[in-house]
């Protein structure tokens, strides 16, 4: 599981950031798949990106003359959403990919959650209700037109994918680049330092697109729920989870990346996926009544 996961993320980020001419040019792929959104953190101005991130593009839209709103850009995040929850930032989100990168290097100190975190973890809501939706929306320009806050201001990503790779390859915009670059540089290199440390910090605490996913993990299709009669209460889930969660206590978590240690580790069997289960059953019946 541990190898497949790492090598369908790295499929992921290649396929969907895989316009080579881009990096090649400095220049951002304009095509017609760029109006389609990718469901991971995928900075819509790296130049090798082929689609669109959905938290940028709900920005674009609520900053927009009119503050239209995106039923496209809603229905792609709650379908993704209800059939997959945070499986999203676990197997497909490019970002999610680097964290888990910078947390294989070695260092003498390694932690799964940092001090304060119960507090730390209610970051990324706020940073989704003031960034993302309502900054866009009434902090306009004169002309009635609002700043997507959240890629400008704070997105590590965006800076990492998209403004260092076009600062090197451009020299006006290298000329250009000033204090705001310098502050999103700033906080990319403190997402990296404390990546080193702490697992998936900017997933942890501070994405707004992992807020949104989280909230459909109680009902997602691609869920686990822990069968009591097998569970022995070991503990075991909760030691080897990167996340930190005691899923025998809280199955539903909205921390929970789908990775699946929990489940591969459990001695029992007890944590299962209720649809995949149900599946299962409906097929051995139907294999049972062939038979007979």
């Amino acid at each position: 599981m541990k190898h497949l996961r790492l090598f369908v993320q790295a499929c992921f980020a290649a396929l969907t950031n895989g316009y080579v001419r881009g990096f090649a040019e400095g220049k951002i792929y304009e095509g017609p798949l760029k109006l389609i959104c990718l469901p991971g953190l995928n900075c819509y101005s790296c130049p090798g990106a082929v689609g669109a991130c959905p938290i940028g593009s709900l920005q674009a839209v609520l900053g927009s003359r009119g503050r239209q709103v995106s039923f496209y850009v809603l229905g792609f995040l709650m379908a993704f959403g209800a059939f997959f929850g945070r499986f999203v930032c676990g197997w497909l989100c490019p970002f999610g990919l680097f964290q888990e990168l910078l947390h294989k290097i070695p260092f003498p100190i390694k932690r799964k959650k940092l001090p304060a975190d119960r507090f730390l973890r209610s970051i990324k809501y706020l940073l989704l209700i003031f960034f993302v939706i309502l900054f866009p929306i009434f902090l306009v320009s004169p002309v009635g037109i609002g700043d997507p806050t959240f890629c400008k201001y704070i997105c590590p990503a965006g800076i990492l994918f998209g403004g260092i790779p076009l600062t090197v390859a451009d020299a006006g915009i290298r000329a250009a680049a000033g204090n705001l670059f310098l502050w999103k540089l700033a906080i990319l290199i403190a997402v990296i330092v404390c990546g080193i440390v702490v697992h998936r910090p900017f997933c942890r605490y501070l994405c707004p697109l992992g807020a949104i996913y989280g909230l459909f993990n109680p009902i997602s299709l691609l869920r686990y729920e822990v069968d009591a009669s097998k569970c022995v209460d070991c503990g075991k889930c909760k030691s080897v989870c990167p996340m930190d969660i005691d899923l025998h206590k809280d199955p539903e978590s909205r921390l929970c990346v789908r990775c699946g240690k929990c489940k591969k580790s459990c001695p029992t069997g007890a944590i299962i996926n209720p649809i995949l289960q149900t599946m299962h059953k409906y097929r051995s019946h139907g294999h049972t009544q062939r038979e007979d």
